[in-house]
């Protein structure tokens, strides 16, 4: 089972695990990834981080996606693969991301969710746009270390 969603709406890590469960699996792992910028990072000093927004296009991402999913099923023989990506405006401590993947062994359930998100982060055609509590606002440049964490699955 393949699960792909780009949407607004929150999304329910509890019932996406019970979902992937539902596959009849020896393991499953997750990622969810949160919007930063929430109040114990405004504690350490954060950059203030005031909204988070997304656009994309809708049928290329989801095939990106798809393609992605369909990558992990096949390499590491899953039963169950979750993408979930939110889009639109997103606030601190938003939830943005969620991974699942469901096998008969818990490696391969691993592997595979930090393969997604590694990937996800450079393979994936969103855009990103940041705004500041400061009035700064700027689009989201590639990072140098995302790059890096998703070239080592090419080796």
């Amino acid at each position: 089972m393949i699960r792909i969603s780009v949407q607004t709406a929150l999304f329910d890590e509890g019932a996406e695990l019970v979902a992937l469960r539902a596959e009849g699996v020896g393991g499953i792992a997750s990622f969810t990834g949160i919007v930063r910028g929430g109040t114990e990072q405004n504690m350490r000093g954060d950059d203030g981080l005031k909204a988070l927004h997304l656009d994309h296009y809708p049928s290329m991402t989801e095939a990106a996606l798809q393609a992605l999913a369909e990558t992990a099923v096949a390499r590491w023989k899953l039963s169950g693969a979750t993408l979930i990506h939110r889009v639109g405006t997103l606030y601190p401590n938003d939830p943005i991301v969620f991974v699942g993947t469901a096998s008969a062994h818990r490696a391969a359930a691993l592997e595979a969710c930090a393969f997604l998100i590694d990937r996800l982060k450079t393979d994936a055609p969103f855009w990103k746009k940041e705004s500041f509590a400061d009035g700064r606002e700027g689009w989201v440049e590639a990072r140098a270390t995302d790059e890096a964490a998703a070239e080592k699955w090419s080796r």
